[in-house]
């Protein structure tokens, strides 16, 4: 299949059409995140408290999986510009099969380190007993989870977006279907509490899987995936895992923070350790659509760099940061209009409310400026530059928020652990288009 329309068309609806279906996705997406986490919470505050405790965790294995992922995706786009078929159609059947091997080995890793994990940041025993058996669980669909990733980033790369739209809608509304019937019980079905939200979310990764390797089987793509294109390639595993791991580092440093900082404001009490989890699940509404944005330029910039048309990966770029930045501008406004009532889905304690309505306002300040951080870091990754990308990560992850937030939380409690939300996003997006420029000359 020609895929020449990438340097081709006009940019901006060439990216609307890539992009549009993503945005979709992502927002359905965010909306099971929420739903999933808003039925938890109805079981009660400590179901919550274990869901957020474990999301690091769970993070940890999409962040393997979409890091990898983007690796395949920058490849096999770089090779379709470059009009390389038999190396696209390698790099995506090793892809599959490195991904299959992540996935064993994240099954077997997560859930052997579960009890010790969850037993450093509380001590309750209905929290760790929940913890404990909600991520056995969810742990154990993450060959699922890595193979569906690897095909959904396979079908981003030749610019199959509504497939790959309908694929991560058909889990996730599921998903959203089985949540009450399997958590609350609900007909013939057993009341299952915290165990039914674990079941429902994977059995909703094993739709979308499936529903990936049919349409994989009706409309063959643009790559062939077969053992006879399943060769060792030194140099391409290489190109692969130069983005992958620099990618997965990206994502995987997320989970750094998130546990970092609940051992910072666990010192506050349990309270705090909540209000975090509520934020990053609410900020899904934002980072998912603007992901779904990066999804979409992200192999049209790898298509045209390879296809030598700089001009065209340059204003990709600008497009991409406008489109995110108004996406921030609708989530800041919301957080600072009605945090009450966003909190108000998780919690009816008027304690919780108030704290976690001022940990939104302060951290929303952030949330414009950080749209050059994450387009900055989509755009590298796409061009196969992923340590300039992990570089920024670092900056938003590690180097420079969690010494402010353990810094200011000394001085004015946790919440100084906010302020360092914006502080860093603030200095981060100075960094990461400085960055940008350089590598992409």
């Amino acid at each position: 299949m020609e895929q020449t329309y990438m340097k081709e068309k006009p940019i901006l609806p060439l990216l609307l059409s890539m992009a549009l279906p993503m945005v979709l996705s992502m927002m359905v997406n965010s909306l099971y995140n929420i739903i999933d986490s808003y039925f938890v919470a109805k079981i009660n505050e400590n179901a919550m408290t274990a869901l957020s405790l474990v999301f690091p965790v769970q993070n940890l294995i999409t962040a393997v999986g979409v890091g990898f992922g983007i690796g395949i995706n920058a490849t096999i786009a770089y090779f379709l510009g470059a009009q390389k078929q038999e190396k696209a159609d390698t790099s995506a059947t090793l892809g599959v099969a490195c991904s299959f091997l992540h996935g064993v080995l994240l099954t077997i890793g997560t859930i052997a380190i579960m009890p010790t994990f969850l037993s450093m940041f509380t001590k309750d025993q209905e929290v760790l007993s929940m913890g404990i058996t909600y991520s056995r669980i969810t742990f154990g669909f993450s060959i699922i989870i890595s193979l569906g990733i690897a095909y959904e980033k396979i079908f981003q790369s030749v610019g199959r977006m509504k497939t790959t739209m309908f694929c991560m809608m058909s889990g996730c509304i599921l998903n959203i279907i089985l949540d009450p019937i399997m958590i609350f019980g609900l007909g013939p079905v057993p009341r299952m509490g915290i165990r039914g939200a674990a079941w429902a979310t994977g059995l909703g990764q094993l739709l979308t899987l499936a529903a990936y390797l049919f349409f994989a089987w009706i409309r063959p793509l643009p790559v062939k995936i077969s053992l006879k294109n399943l060769k060792f390639d030194r140099a391409l595993l290489k190109k692969i895992y130069a983005v992958g791991i620099p990618a997965t580092l990206n994502m995987a440093l997320s989970s750094l923070l998130i546990s970092s900082l609940n051992a910072i404001l666990a010192a506050y009490g349990q309270m705090y350790v909540m209000i975090l989890g509520v934020y990053y699940k609410l900020q899904t509404f934002l980072y998912l659509p603007a992901n779904g944005i990066i999804q979409g330029m992200r192999p049209l910039i790898g298509y045209n760099y390879g296809a030598g048309e700089q001009k065209r990966v340059h204003k990709l770029y600008s497009y991409t940061l406008y489109l995110s930045a108004g996406i921030m501008l609708a989530g800041t406004l919301l957080c600072m209009i009605i945090p009450g009532t966003l909190l108000g889905l998780f919690t009816t304690n008027p304690q919780t409310i108030a704290a976690g309505s001022t940990a939104l306002r302060i951290i929303s300040l952030g949330f414009i400026v950080s749209s050059v951080s994450i387009t900055s870091c989509g755009a590298l990754e796409g061009l196969g530059k992923g340590v300039p990308s992990l570089m920024i990560s670092l900056c938003r992850y590690t180097i420079l928020i969690l010494p402010l937030a353990f810094l200011l939380s000394r001085i004015v409690g946790p919440t100084g652990v906010w302020h360092a939300f914006w502080i860093c996003e603030a200095i981060t997006a100075v960094i990461s288009y400085t960055v940008y420029r350089k590598a992409s000359v």
